[in-house]
């Protein structure tokens, strides 16, 4: 978890609970792993019931829980201890953890720093790495997006493209096998397009540029309208009236979804 992603959960007036894992079982599949983990329910039930009688904002909320992130840190270590005990399983190094919960308690100003570090360290190799199954054409772009609740998102665009007096941003999803991404992709793509919908403006060095976010999906196998399945018809139908609301493009290998007929 990073400050950015419970920044971002304020910015979109969601609560957040800071929780941890409890129980676990042995992997059937690998071996000296766990899987079916349990959040500690109790707890989860004690912070439901705070917020059902809570009367302030989001961002509020957000606020107080990482006040106690520390604690819950210290509290998952200890669980995970626990969990690697009982079933006999080594869990990854205890020491790097102790070290993380250590720098976590120091207080939240600690923790949106060591977080922000560690975006930027993740923006960077973002930069410079390109998977082999993305179909993309134009350059990668570094994006730092801020926001007046504290929040920097040291983000990438797949493509970062300038024309005329706009700069696209383009988030790229890709299937080898199919004609489109997969649900859970296409909402992934969806959070990017959130954030690039929303910026008030941007600026390349020094000037500025009107943003046009661009949400663009690849496939394998060639695009047909009548080879989508029902489910899949639907699908586009919402994605193409989200992106004509929020003013976003939605591209099926280079072909503006807008003018696809379903």
């Amino acid at each position: 978890m990073q400050w950015d992603t419970v920044s971002l959960m304020s910015l979109l007036g969601v609560y957040t609970i800071v929780a941890y894992y409890t129980s676990a079982i042995p992997s059937a599949r690998y071996k000296n792993k766990i899987t079916d983990q349990r959040f500690d329910r109790e707890y989860l039930v004690s912070k439901l019931d705070e917020l059902l009688a809570y009367q302030s904002d989001a961002l509020h909320w957000n606020l107080a829980q990482i006040d106690l992130v520390g604690t819950i840190a210290q509290r998952a270590l200890d669980a995970y201890a626990d969990i690697s005990s009982r079933l006999g399983i080594a869990m990854h190094s205890a020491a790097s953890a102790e070290r993380r919960v250590q720098e976590l308690q120091k207080g939240k100003a600690n923790f949106m720093q060591l977080s922000r570090n560690l975006a930027k360290s993740a923006q960077k190799r973002e930069q410079l790495t390109r998977q082999p199954k993305e179909k993309l054409s134009g350059r990668k772009g570094i994006l730092t997006i801020k926001n007046y609740l504290g929040g920097n998102y040291y983000l990438t665009s797949d493509e970062a493209k300038i024309s005329g007096n706009s700069i696209h941003l383009v988030e790229g999803k890709h299937t080898r096998s199919e004609m489109l991404p997969s649900v859970e992709d296409i909402k992934d793509g969806l959070i990017k397009m959130l954030l690039f919908s929303n910026l008030e403006s941007a600026q390349v060095r020094t000037t500025g540029y009107r943003v046009m976010p661009i949400l663009k999906l690849t496939g394998g196998r060639k695009f047909s309208v009548a080879g989508l399945s029902q489910a899949q018809r639907q699908m586009l139908a919402k994605l193409k009236q989200e992106g004509q609301f929020n003013g976003f493009a939605v591209l099926i290998n280079r072909r503006n979804l807008a003018d696809i007929p379903l």
